[in-house]
């Protein structure tokens, strides 16, 4: 059976209860999240095993997030435990008035200072696909080694390799993402972002209405594979009447053919925004590796990330059936 490798840092994520501001409240919610644990967990339940690697603290917290990952059809067989922290990040979930918030605590976690403690070729021994993230290559030398020795070894391995941009602002602050992102994401398989994290990651002229024709779309990927040899590229765009009411959608575009498609609008009410693109991502991988045609894989894709801004936590538990269901009722 086709199986997924994803690598990133997991964290715990606490959140003060709906609507509530940071520390308004004596209690939060805790649960775990992350990426490219969101992006396993997505494909458990989307009927594709995947393997999940990251560093975890030898502490009770990092055995919960590993009992976490367990419980959700993840296989943590080649997780490495080590002394230090988990990374925390706060989810203040917005309103109408209200934009949500996130603040990271998460330097000098136990991921963010591994010195690449892994066996890629055994690692990535039967797998069928690999999927790292820019948020990887943003933690610092040690996570960006890594995550670029995981792609080289898939690649030489001729498996698949997919990255999602991820841009996150607050991990970067005076750092220039190019010169640590182009050599991994360079002849890589899939291409996964948005236009601002193009224009942000890859100094990429993209401005952030690009993506709002066709045409800007198919332009836009097609400069992308073109200048980073990438075989295809996924668009994502994100319009926000507000901050609970997001009209979502992706474009696909195939290098090879040169076919290129689009998903229809989904108009969605959000309850939580974190995850609908590491659900999306998972949700595209498992279209893809079941080969399905580019324009049914990018519709289940965005179908699955509309789905999961509808409900809380970062995990998506989608299943296939549901997934279809949404994309064929979805008014």
């Amino acid at each position: 059976m086709k199986r997924v490798v994803t690598f990133g840092e997991m964290l715990l994520r606490l959140s003060p209860p709906r609507y509530e501001e940071f520390f308004a409240s004596p209690t939060f919610t805790s649960n775990f999240g992350g990426c490219e644990a969101n992006v396993a967990v997505g494909l458990a339940y989307l009927g594709v095993p995947a393997t999940y690697v990251t560093v975890l603290p030898n502490t009770p917290i990092g055995d919960a997030a590993l009992a976490a990952l367990r419980a959700e059809g993840v296989d943590t067989a080649h997780i490495v435990r080590a002394e230090g922290r988990l990374g925390v990040y706060f989810v203040e979930l917005g309103t109408e008035e209200r934009a949500t918030r996130v603040v990271y605590d998460r330097a000098h976690s136990a991921f963010a200072e591994s010195r690449q403690p892994f066996v890629w070729d055994d690692v990535l021994s039967g797998a069928s696909w690999f999927h790292g993230s820019g948020i990887t290559a943003a933690l610092g030398p040690g996570p960006a080694t890594a995550l670029k020795a995981a792609a080289d070894a898939a690649r030489a391995a001729r498996l698949p390799v997919s990255i999602d941009l991820n841009y996150r602002p607050a991990l970067w602050q005076d750092r220039v993402p190019r010169n640590i992102v182009e050599p991994i994401v360079r002849g890589i398989d899939l291409l996964i972002g948005n236009a601002r994290a193009v224009r942000e990651m890859l100094a990429v002229d993209a401005g952030d209405d690009v993506t709002a024709t066709a045409d800007g779309a198919l332009e836009l990927a097609r400069h992308l594979a073109a200048e980073f040899g990438v075989s295809r590229v996924a668009l994502t765009r994100r319009e926000m009447p507000s901050e609970t009411r997001h009209r979502w959608s992706a474009s696909l575009y195939d290098a090879t053919t040169e076919a290129f498609v689009q998903s229809r609008v989904y108009d969605v009410h959000v309850v939580d925004r974190v995850g609908g693109g590491d659900c999306f991502a998972a949700a595209l991988i498992a279209a893809l590796l079941n080969e399905r045609p580019l324009a049914q894989a990018v519709e289940f894709a965005t179908a699955a990330g509309a789905l999961k801004l509808s409900v809380p936590g970062d995990f998506s538990r989608s299943t296939t059936a549901q997934v279809e269901q949404a994309m064929s009722e979805w008014k």
